[in-house]
């Protein structure tokens, strides 16, 4: 769908220093001249054309929505990043550092007892899925047990090691 430019409707220059004061003036002086109800009958395209273009200059979120469409700013251009110190590039990023240090946790906690609650997870899953199939509940008691494994297994982890 083709837009016309709210600027060039109202007369203004597309700048993104227009105040809401030189929008709405301009508004109001196409909205004199053109208004249905004068005399000689106005110019009713006129006035819908301003009215849509106002509506949607009026507020700085249009403003800039408008200005975004209209008016394409020059690329900003960033500074590369700094080269990693180094040894930066041999350590793992932190959101996957815990999950390394599992079977290490696992290894040194009670490995046996969180093998028995994975088990009995497993085990009520498919016990659950198996006597109510294609039910709504299902799988939300399947999350339950998930969710039940992950919140009392991490008693049967080694504590993270210190930093």
């Amino acid at each position: 769908m083709n837009r016309r430019n709210p600027f060039d409707v109202l007369g203004l220059p597309t700048d993104p220093a227009l105040t809401d004061e030189q929008i709405r003036a301009a508004w109001r002086a196409i909205a004199a001249a053109t208004h249905p109800d004068r005399p000689d009958g106005g110019d009713l395209a006129r006035y819908t054309q301003a009215g849509a273009a106002y509506a949607e200059l009026r507020t700085p979120l249009g403003t800039q929505r408008s200005l975004g469409r209209h008016h394409r700013a020059p690329p900003r251009h960033h500074p590369p990043l700094p080269p990693a110190p180094p040894g930066w590039e041999d350590r793992p990023p932190p959101s996957i550092r815990p999950l390394l240090l599992l079977p290490e946790r696992i290894r040194h906690g009670r490995p046996l007892r969180l093998a028995l609650r994975a088990a009995a997870a497993v085990l009520l899953s498919l016990a659950v899925l198996a006597l109510i199939p294609g039910q709504p509940a299902g799988p939300a008691i399947v999350v339950g047990l998930i969710t039940w494994f992950i919140l009392t297994g991490r008693s049967d982890l080694a504590p993270p090691p210190r930093r």
